[in-house]
């Protein structure tokens, strides 16, 4: 017999809770670190955009293409990228503050549980 199924249910439960939120909070930290590094390449590129002329040929990617197109259409579409990045990055964020939280809290609930059964 395990260890846990000598656990009363309640303290069984806030286990399986505590293992579901630090998962969920591992997946969003996941998220917000792939956000995070598009950023990077959106910020990279129109750091390259802006060093390039007017009449510079631009190609953008789609897919497994490079398709010609206008400077200004790519930067404004690069613009709204990075904003709806950032919006994202914002919501995993606060996400993230309340998952850690619960988390915390959970952890602190558990420790009381279980002190008397190690003592």
């Amino acid at each position: 017999m395990s260890e846990i199924s000598k656990l009363p249910p309640a303290v069984q439960e806030r286990l399986l809770r505590l293992q579901q939120l630090q998962q969920t909070l591992q997946t969003v930290l996941t998220q917000k670190q792939q956000l995070e590094l598009q950023l990077l390449e959106i910020d990279q590129a129109l750091n390259e955009l802006e060093k390039t002329g007017s009449n510079t040929v631009i190609y953008k990617s789609v897919g497994s293409l490079l398709i010609k197109s206008e400077k200004d259409k790519v930067i404004d579409e690069l613009k709204e990228r990075k904003e709806l990045a950032n919006v994202r990055i914002s919501v995993l964020s606060k996400q993230e503050e309340r998952l850690r939280s619960q988390v915390k809290e959970l952890q602190t609930k558990l420790q009381k549980d279980l002190s008397p059964v190690t003592t």
